[in-house]
């Protein structure tokens, strides 16, 4: 088991000014040779079920942004799994509700590859070394660990980035929240004005099953 990065969930084009940077910053700290994401790497706030911003981006402008600002994050990081978030999945859902097959839509996979982005890998959650790796919807980090039986590492929930550790007769296991990489600051982040301030983080998981969690310094 290789040192592993955690990104955060990153909302492009929405993205915390510096915070590729203090990825990059942990990733040679620690020597990470495995990168993984906890998802929502998109935002996709025009196409949102909820209300939208009027005077905000449109739907194809939004991903032209969104994929400018990951290119340095595929220099940096070539090579990554991803797990699909709820953001990452509202083209697909509003198809579904549209009564379109599946046959007709692209996968993740395919339109990220499509931009140049052959390394960068998507599933709906990433089992590695009894570590379960997924967005978070369907419960935090510690009560997916109590039901699945295994260690957890997810996103999703943006105040939040902790560690809670679970040990019985026979076993030793962690939840991680990992936090953020979000510019809670723009317009997309509107219905969480009134919300507790966003942790920006990334998490390290060392080859010999330690959980760390990096702030940023804001």
């Amino acid at each position: 088991m290789a040192n592993t990065l955690v990104i955060g969930d990153l909302h492009s084009p929405f993205i915390k000014k510096g915070y590729l940077q203090h990825c990059v910053k942990v990733s040679k700290k620690y020597n990470c040779k495995k990168i993984r994401c906890t998802g929502d790497i998109l935002d996709n706030h025009a196409q949102s079920f909820h209300t939208t911003d009027p005077d905000g981006y449109g739907a194809k402008e939004e991903f032209g942004k969104a994929i400018k600002a990951l290119k340095p994050w595929y220099k940096s990081f070539p090579l990554m799994n991803i797990c699909i978030g709820n953001h990452d999945a509202i083209p697909k859902r509003k198809a579904f509700e549209g009564g379109l097959s599946s046959v007709w839509v692209k996968t993740m996979e395919d339109i990220f590859h499509e931009q140049g982005f052959t390394g960068w890998k998507f599933a709906e959650s990433w089992e590695e070394n009894d570590i379960l790796y997924l967005h978070g919807l369907g419960g935090k980090a510690k009560q997916r660990m109590i039901k699945e039986g295994c260690s957890v590492v997810q996103g999703h929930y943006h105040t939040e980035s902790h560690i809670t550790f679970h040990v019985t007769a026979k076993e030793r296991w962690f939840a991680m929240q990992v936090g953020c990489g979000i510019d809670n600051k723009a317009y997309s982040m509107a219905y969480a004005k009134h919300h507790p301030k966003p942790i920006i983080s990334c998490g390290v998981i060392l080859d010999d099953y330690t959980p760390i969690i990096e702030t940023m310094r804001m």
